[in-house]
């Protein structure tokens, strides 16, 4: 057999063994080292195995990963979110859809702590939902913003899949951070934006919650003030050049860490849970990464990327053509594969093209984060669909689908117009990192 038809056996192998549950990391490392093994040879197979793992879990600029995870963590413990819905929703919440807008917002900055897209459904999902049933939201509404404003996790900084993204194509990890920050920006307020329409054309949806005093407004605001200084401390001191992205995720950790102890939340029990669920998560990452790179390599023998992007460079279509036909396998992808599953399944194939293409790799990784996004809360996978449907659970899948529709439009809103300006994505780290 040639390089080639082994190669697209091993993918296929490969999609067999998704389907039959294995853990990704273990079924990418499994098929790696056996096509390693007949395109090389057996010993180079033992040596992948035994070398990689180490040499590509063992490095410095990793540690990004569980200290982000655990800062997220102990945010969760010491009620932040509670708080910054809290001071969105005496804000916006007395208007026609605010408590809906006021989740988006509390997901935004959720997400600046979290970097997780489950970890922002889940807490908003169990402090949001309530207080739009008590004031009579329609639950497609309801739904719609916690699963959607979900989906900001992996964008805005600080985010894992744009961590795992950078390690897997050799990029910074401080430009992407800066990259995905104007348009996590722009994702927001076209959501926003998307509630206030829905709400003008179905006022129903939407009904207006009650106006709270200008003292209580500023009082909610100063709880979330301890939110809002560890989002300037660690995000402002990348921008600003004070910490490295580890620096900040160890800087970020211990106040949010610190604030939950202030607050006599961080119980034992607490911080045991919160470090068992950093470990899973940390452990449930690097081996998906360890897989990824032992795979890496048996894609790159069977030569698919090469053959691939040859070919379609050869056609000599359209650069924007080729961009189109990607975006849209992976919005197809999305709707039958996990949204990590898919990033480092795709990107020894994808990312060869997109280079010999001459597009910006950075601006590529902002623009395939948020069609990951469109996944996350497309039929018949959506992870966030199902995590809110843990929190709302007499909501029939079909009305949160439903309800979804209009900000799965925002997002294609969004990806279209980082095509047309990639500046968007580009003039942050473009301006402030040589």
């Amino acid at each position: 057999m040639s390089p080639t038809a082994i190669g697209l056996v091993g993918m296929g192998a490969l999609l067999v063994l998704l389907a039959l549950r294995m853990p990704i990391g273990i079924a990418m490392a499994l098929v790696g080292a056996l096509g390693i093994a007949a395109l090389n040879s057996p010993d180079a197979a033992l040596l992948v195995l035994g070398s990689f793992p180490y040499s590509n879990a063992a490095v410095h600029s990793l540690s990004v990963i569980p200290l982000f995870v655990l800062m997220g963590n102990f945010a969760v413990v010491s009620g932040m979110g509670a708080d910054l819905y809290a001071a969105a929703n005496a804000w916006i919440g007395h208007r026609r859809g605010g408590l809906a807008s006021a989740t988006i917002l509390a997901c935004a900055g959720f997400a600046a702590l979290s970097g997780s897209s489950v970890a922002s459904a889940v807490t908003m999902g169990r402090v949001a939902m309530p207080e739009m049933r008590r004031y009579a939201y329609d639950p497609r509404l309801a739904t719609g913003v916690v699963a959607a404003g979900g989906t900001l996790g992996i964008l805005i900084p600080p985010s894992t899949v744009l961590v795992v993204y950078a390690i897997l194509t050799e990029q910074s990890i401080g430009k992407l951070f800066l990259a995905g920050f104007l348009p996590g920006l722009l994702l927001t307020l076209l959501f926003v934006l998307t509630v206030t329409v829905v709400t003008r054309f179905r006022p129903r949806f939407g009904p207006p919650g009650e106006r709270v005093p200008l003292h209580l407004r500023i009082a909610a605001l100063k709880s979330a003030g301890a939110m809002i200084f560890v989002v300037v401390a660690t995000i402002g001191g990348i921008y600003a050049g004070v910490f490295t992205v580890t620096e900040a995720a160890a800087v970020g950790a211990a106040l949010t860490m610190a604030h939950a102890i202030w607050r006599r939340r961080l119980t034992r029990a607490a911080l045991a849970d919160a470090l068992l669920q950093t470990v899973r998560t940390t452990a449930m990452v690097f081996l998906i990464l360890i897989g990824a790179h032992i795979f890496s390599p048996f894609l790159a023998l069977s030569r698919i990327p090469n053959d691939l992007a040859e070919l379609l460079v050869g056609l000599a279509l359209p650069t924007e053509a080729v961009l189109a036909v990607v975006l849209l396998a992976y919005i197809f992808l999305g709707m039958f594969l996990e949204g990590f599953a898919m990033l480092v399944l795709t990107i020894p194939i994808v990312f060869p093209i997109i280079t010999a293409l001459g597009y910006d790799p950075i601006w590529f990784g902002i623009l395939m984060v948020i069609v990951l996004e469109m996944g996350l809360i497309s039929p018949p996978v959506g992870i966030n669909v199902f995590v809110v449907k843990g929190v709302a659970e007499d909501v029939p899948m079909g009305r949160i689908f439903a309800g979804i529709v209009p900000f799965w439009f925002a997002m294609l809103v969004c990806v279209i117009a980082l095509v047309a300006f990639p500046q968007i994505a580009l003039v942050l780290p473009n301006s402030m990192i040589n």
